[in-house]
């Protein structure tokens, strides 16, 4: 057969070089890559066959071989599962740009030590490519199910590799390590050595549903021995709680989720009765850093009567708790099920309803019980877990019940709405909150000037969902939720002392000027007004109560949508210099022409103390420019 040899893309290379060069530190971690992608490949046609009888494939003893030969110093991990074909092969072993190369290459940078990084290998889907730490030349002999012809791979993890057509490859997929020498000093085993295989199988692939067969080695005279399963094949989920240690739980949740750490929890449920089913999820401790891509993988393992089904159900959560891995075993769905039926069977919306509240419960544990765990919870998925209160009206009160924001009352110790409201001052009708991109920035914002000086306590919201939730869900516990840039606010009944009358007369007073902007920046605003939220700044720009925020329109601009501008309110400070200055100004000058563009510095600077941008920056810089030079 004709063997033709290719590059390996750029970014594999370099990913092949950091990995023969010892940057990982646990070299051990080859050999549970290897057997979790035989896993899956066993996997993978079992559901095949069950979807299509007519496959040629022979699935009677579906199972995982590890051969060792210590003559030739290689080791063999063997399955007889799915296969893979020539162009499969070239596509998903020669390149990896799939797999999120990139960021796994940037990722490994900033890992902060070995531990960490070994853990990036099955994170990114990179499984493969780790028998390179222990190897110096790997090969792989594989064939598709169904298919007559098979495909060999070859490589020494240098620049380039060869595929060849075989025509004698057996069903599924065999990858032999050439290993390198033995070097204890970089945590280098003895792989050729039997005790160090059963004890890495055993620490790491113990619980994989298929045998995981060593074939040991002949002694003389004795014949060819019978190969020898080394994994206990339990389903942890199927074990009563005494039964299973939490070092076992840990290795199924870091074979499910390809995390190196711990998970920050572990839930187990057991429904019986009309609908039986077992789930085992885990609440992992950092967030994936893919999180927020369109591409995230999400949902758990799903299992009938321990037949796995599929990898990735999306039915059994919803999509705010996306980060959740598992496994639920059900015990009366079809077993050739699919997921355009699994959006539409009871049952498991029953299931989701049910995992869905046992989460949510576990972080209300947290938030009771646990200060430090649910302060972890919440950095690492609050984010995530606040998109719950826009798309999950039935669970919102259990959301709400266990979030939690920064707020003015303190820099670092973030608040729930049920603190908030307990510290609320006497005359407090409303929970104010202020969004935006950073706490600096919106801590300094205009807007605040009031509720800082009557210390009122305000949420402080920049994360992007918070423009959505705050309008879905309104109020809590009869208070409403008020944004302090949004609306008219009279603060008198809110720490204040009562100033209508004067303000009264302010706006009487004020009123030619104000109308006279309005006509100026007709354009932009639609309503100049004297501001009872500032102390400090001359100007601040609101929104009107039932406006959409700039913020929020952005957001459905970027989604493709067509929204309205819409134009805002101009609030001036009539306590400020320059304010004054300006209406006595107007008062004195019939012509005007240069206090238009007093007007409209004005409005550009309100628009820029809240993070936005003149409608014209080179028109406000040049008038900006032409005041300081008359000022020189």
């Amino acid at each position: 057969m004709t063997t033709e040899t290719f590059e390996f893309q750029v970014e594999a290379r370099q990913l092949l070089q950091l990995m023969i060069h010892s940057v990982y530190s646990n070299k051990d971690v080859f050999l549970r890559e290897l057997v979790s992608n035989a896993s899956d490949a066993l996997d993978k046609l079992r559901l095949e066959k069950l979807r299509d009888d007519s496959l040629d494939a022979d699935v009677s003893d579906l199972h995982i071989e590890l051969d060792i030969d210590k003559e030739a110093r290689t080791l063999t991990v063997r399955d007889n599962g799915i296969g893979m074909s020539y162009d499969e092969v070239g596509r998903l072993i020669g390149t990896i740009a799939r797999s999120g190369t990139a960021a796994f290459l940037e990722e490994l940078k900033e890992a902060k030590d070995a531990a960490g990084a070994e853990g990036l290998i099955g994170q990114f889907g990179v499984g493969f490519y780790s028998g390179f730490m222990a190897a110096d030349e790997v090969t792989l002999v594989t064939r598709r199910a169904g298919e007559r012809q098979g495909t060999r791979w070859t490589s020494r993890g240098e620049a380039t590799y060869t595929l060849e057509r075989v025509d004698d490859a057996p069903q599924g997929t065999s990858v032999t390590l050439h290993l390198k020498p033995a070097d204890p000093e970089n945590q280098l085993h003895d792989y050729t050595a039997e005790w160090t295989i059963r004890e890495i199988v055993k620490r790491y692939s113990d619980f994989i549903t298929w045998p995981i067969r060593l074939v040991p080695e002949a002694k003389e005279g004795e014949g060819t021995p019978e190969p020898e399963t080394l994994n206990s094949m339990k389903a942890l989920w199927a074990r009563s709680r005494d039964e299973v240690s939490d070092d076992e739980y840990h290795e199924l949740y870091k074979h499910i989720s390809h995390d190196w750490r711990e998970p920050l929890e572990t839930i187990r449920l057991q429904a019986e009765g009309t609908f039986e089913y077992q789930a085992l999820l885990f609440v992992p401790s950092h967030a994936p850093h893919d999180l927020f891509t369109r591409d995230f993988k999400r949902g758990v393992q799903l299992y009938v009567k321990r037949v796995f089904i599929m990898d990735d159900c999306e039915a059994l959560l919803p999509p705010y708790l996306r980060f959740v891995k598992g496994v639920v075993d059900a015990q009366d769905l079809s077993l050739n099920v699919s997921r355009e039926i699994l959006q539409q069977d009871r049952h498991i919306r029953m299931m989701q309803r049910r995992l869905t509240k046992k989460v949510l419960s576990t972080v209300k544990e947290f938030l009771a019980k646990d200060a430090d765990r649910y302060r972890t919870f919440w950095r690492e998925f609050g984010t995530a877990l606040k998109e719950g209160l826009v798309t999950d009206s039935e669970n919102r009160g259990a959301i709400l019940a266990v979030s939690s924001f920064a707020t003015t009352h303190s820099d670092d110790e973030p608040t729930t709405l049920a603190q908030y409201v307990e510290r609320m001052k006497d005359g407090q009708d409303d929970i104010w909150f202020i969004t935006g991109e950073s706490r600096q920035s919106i801590e300094n914002s205009p807007h605040m000037e009031a509720f800082r000086d009557k210390g009122i306590e305000v949420l402080l919201l920049t994360d992007a969902v918070d423009e959505v939730w705050v309008d879905a869900v309104g109020e809590y516990e009869g208070k409403k939720l008020r944004s302090v840039t949004k609306g008219e606010i009279d603060l008198d009944g809110e720490g204040g002392e009562k100033t209508g009358e004067e303000r009264e007369k302010q706006a009487e007073e004020y009123a030619g000027l104000l109308g006279w902007m309005r006509e100026q920046l007709d354009e932009d605003i639609k309503e100049v007004r004297l501001s009872t939220r500032l102390t400090v700044s001359p100007a601040c720009v609101v929104s009107d109560a039932h406006d959409l925020t700039p913020a929020l329109e952005n957001m459905y601009r970027a989604m493709g949508q067509e929204v309205p501008r819409t134009k805002r309110i101009l609030e001036l400070n009539p306590g400020h210099p320059l304010v004054k200055g300006l209406h006595e100004a107007y008062r004195a000058s019939e012509d005007r022409a240069e206090l238009t563009e007093s007007a409209e510095l004005l409005h550009a600077l309100a628009v820029l103390a809240e993070g936005g941008q003149p409608k014209d920056p080179a028109r406000f810089v040049r008038l900006v420019a032409d005041r300081l030079e008359r000022t020189l």
